[in-house]
């Protein structure tokens, strides 16, 4: 049964612990109220500027790539999160393949995802056909992720590995970026995944910290999110896995400010995070949260190159990036192959001849 992104909405102190609310611990005074969907209704969302204007889906690429998604019963997060960016993507080929079935046991404000507290079980095909599918549509970089599963022990870390290593075995050179839950800070689930042999760890704090509980499902949070991308990082170096890097996201236009973003950027940089987007924050429905303001593209140039001053290794800034977007993919894809050229090199000997 699907349930609505319904919470009540928290006192400016949150409640003693023992007053009956489990996630009272979680929420520090200061941080924003929630708001449900029927308030949130209640709040008409001001036109969109120019910068934002999307044409809409379609063209022979577009039309190939969903026909197969159809056929095989398989989900994309550009389609399930009404992604704005889907028919450049999948005009161009590409797509975020959605693993773990197209409904999440988490409500976060902000997403168009449908929500259930039990989802149906896993499909054990969906790592054979999703490897099939990039196969057969040729992708040297492929980016995967997920719905929340916290119905399942492992938080579904178990399959999304098993996907990454069916695509890894059919072409080991294939570069992987995964975008996976926070596991509610199971270390556990984080080495899975680890272990599974991907190329870049993805994990979105989605927003500044003081408004994680008004935005994000209560299971989620700022610092478990931050320790799961620093965990993931070290498990790499102490496992003596190839060179992996980290990644994280943040949406814009939900209330946040100049000084909370600084301190987004050095929390990411101080746990190690090597790559970040960022992206205007667009209201799927009347349901979900309003835009608190559009950014305008010499904002996202100027916050992007704030973020590019605290070090780290590739920002991508703009009113339409999004978590999986095509220049960091591209740029990420060059990082890791020139890191596999250096590894070659140091394998084969000083003697190889090989150019780097």
């Amino acid at each position: 049964m699907t349930f609505l992104k319904e919470l009540p909405v928290i006192p400016d102190s949150p409640p003693d612990a023992e007053g009956g609310d489990p996630w009272a611990e979680r929420v520090s005074v200061g941080q924003a109220r929630p708001l449900s969907p029927s308030q949130a209704s209640k709040i008409l969302q001001s036109r969109k500027p120019e910068w934002l204007k999307i044409r809409p889906p379609g063209g022979e690429a577009y039309t190939g790539i969903k026909k197969m998604l159809r056929e095989r019963n398989l989900h994309t997060v550009c389609e399930e999160a009404h992604c704005p960016n889907v028919s450049e993507c999948w005009a161009s080929g590409t797509a975020t393949f959605m693993l773990g079935g197209d409904t999440c046991t988490r409500a976060c404000r902000f997403c168009a995802i449908k929500t259930a507290r039990r989802p149906p079980p896993l499909d054990p095909n969906e790592p054979a056909m999703i490897a099939e599918s990039i196969a057969s549509l040729r992708l040297q970089y492929v980016v995967l992720t997920s719905v929340d599963r916290d119905d399942l022990p492992d938080g579904g870390a178990g399959h999304f590995a098993e996907t990454i290593r069916e695509i890894k075995r059919r072409d080991p050179n294939v570069i992987i970026e995964a975008l996976v839950p926070d596991f509610r800070g199971d270390i556990e689930a984080v080495k899975t995944i680890v272990d599974s042999g991907l190329d870049v760890y993805a994990h979105n704090i989605e927003t500044v910290k003081r408004l994680q509980y008004r935005v994000r499902d209560p299971r989620a949070g700022y610092e478990q999110s931050l320790a799961t991308l620093r965990f993931a990082r070290q498990w790499s170096i102490e496992s003596g896995r190839s060179k992996m890097y980290t990644k994280s996201a943040i949406m814009l236009g939900l209330g946040e400010n100049d000084a909370e973003l600084g301190e987004a950027f050095e929390d990411l940089r101080s746990f190690e995070v090597d790559v970040l987007t960022l992206g205007q924050y667009l209201r799927p429905s009347l349901s979900h949260l309003p835009v608190e303001k559009y950014y305008s593209p010499e904002e996202f140039d100027a916050l992007g190159a704030t973020a590019r001053g605290r070090g780290f290794l590739y920002v991508a800034a703009g009113p339409m990036v999004r978590s999986s977007y095509k220049a960091a993919e591209f740029f990420m894809k060059g990082v890791v192959e020139r890191d596999r050229r250096i590894s070659s090199h140091k394998k084969a000997g000083p003697d190889a001849g090989a150019s780097i």
